[in-house]
């Protein structure tokens, strides 16, 4: 999979990617139109982060690259990739159940916290991409 190399895309079906993990640097972008909504990216090696309208939505640590970032009201779903296993945070619904599915294998359900956040560890390979989705 190849970095988000402007930071942020909107794909042609309709999806937004946005990422570099291999800066050295912090990069960002900021008042990225998207669906009628403001998006900002905070992305390098150590950390991938994203905001629509000042409200946190992602972040990774180590960065990543995601590709194809569909938000839907029941959870989303993206491809990620980057240089080792990582932790990701997604902003959703406050106190929700959600079913996680990694390539296409079940691997449970997990609540939010009471800010909405759900947190997981994603075993990457180097540049080798993995889908995720999130549903409640």
């Amino acid at each position: 999979m190849a970095v988000v190399k402007e930071l942020m895309r909107t794909e042609q079906d309709g999806s937004l990617s946005f990422g570099d993990y291999t800066l050295d640097q912090k990069a960002k972008l900021s008042d990225y139109e998207y669906q009628g909504d403001t998006m900002k990216v905070k992305t390098y090696q150590q950390i991938t982060k994203l905001e629509k309208n000042g409200l946190f939505v992602y972040e990774s640590v180590p960065g990543t690259a995601v590709e194809h970032l569909q938000i839907t009201p029941d959870g989303m779903s993206f491809i990620v990739s980057g240089m080792k296993d990582t932790q990701i945070i997604l902003g959703l619904e406050e106190n929700a159940e959600y079913r996680i599915t990694v390539d296409g294998a079940d691997i449970g359900t997990m609540e939010t916290n009471m800010g909405g956040k759900l947190t997981m560890s994603i075993e990457l390979e180097a540049d080798q991409p993995v889908s995720v989705r999130v549903a409640k």
